[in-house]
């Protein structure tokens, strides 16, 4: 049996003020398709000022959405090739 090395990157970029954190990310597939995704945090006015989480919360949706997007592409990609409805268990 032959294994072949394959590898995704996932971009991640960050855009930030004193209250909001925002997310984008982007994962390019081997088969020429972009997948893209959006995170959102949230800073309440009475909490410190502490970037780093908001992006890990941000950054954290933005995958979680990734995620959920590569899951429904590859349910379509499963149905279109087998004629059949495929099932996915929920996250």
């Amino acid at each position: 049996m032959m294994h072949t090395a394959v590898g995704w990157h996932v971009e991640l970029e960050f855009k930030e003020d004193d209250q909001h954190t925002r997310a984008a990310a982007l994962v390019r597939l081997p088969d020429g398709t972009e997948v893209r995704s959006h995170g959102h945090a949230s800073r309440h006015r009475i909490d410190s000022n502490q970037p780093r989480v908001g992006e890990e919360i941000a950054g954290a949706r933005a995958l979680n959405e990734l995620a959920m997007q590569l899951l429904t592409k590859a349910h379509g990609e499963i149905d279109d090739a087998s004629g059949r409805t495929s099932h996915s268990i929920n996250i």
